[in-house]
C-alpha cells in the first residue's frame, strides 16, 4: 500500500467529521420536530427514538462524505 498525501488524507478527515457530526444534527432536529427529546429524563421510547435518528443520520451523513469523496476526481498518482 502506497503513502497517500497528508493533505489528501486531512481533507478526507476533514469530510467524514463534517458529513458524520451534519448528520448527527439533522437527526436531532428532525427528533426535535416529531417531538423526540434525547434529553429526557428517564429512556423512554421517544427518548429511544431520538436517539436511534441522531445515529442515523450520523451514519448517513458519514456514508453520503464517502460517497461525495468517491465522486470527486482522485489526485495523480507519482
Amino acid at each position: 500500500m502506497a503513502p497517500q498525501d497528508p493533505h489528501h488524507l486531512l481533507a478526507q478527515g476533514v469530510a467524514d467529521a463534517v458529513g458524520f457530526v451534519g448528520g448527527a444534527l439533522l437527526g436531532f432536529w428532525l427528533g426535535q420536530l416529531l417531538g423526540m427529546d434525547i434529553f429526557a429524563p428517564g429512556y423512554g421510547t421517544a427518548s429511544l427514538i431520538g436517539i436511534a435518528l441522531v445515529g442515523l443520520g450520523g451514519g448517513l451523513g458519514l456514508h453520503g462524505a464517502r460517497w461525495w469523496q468517491r465522486s470527486r476526481p482522485q489526485p495523480p498518482k507519482d
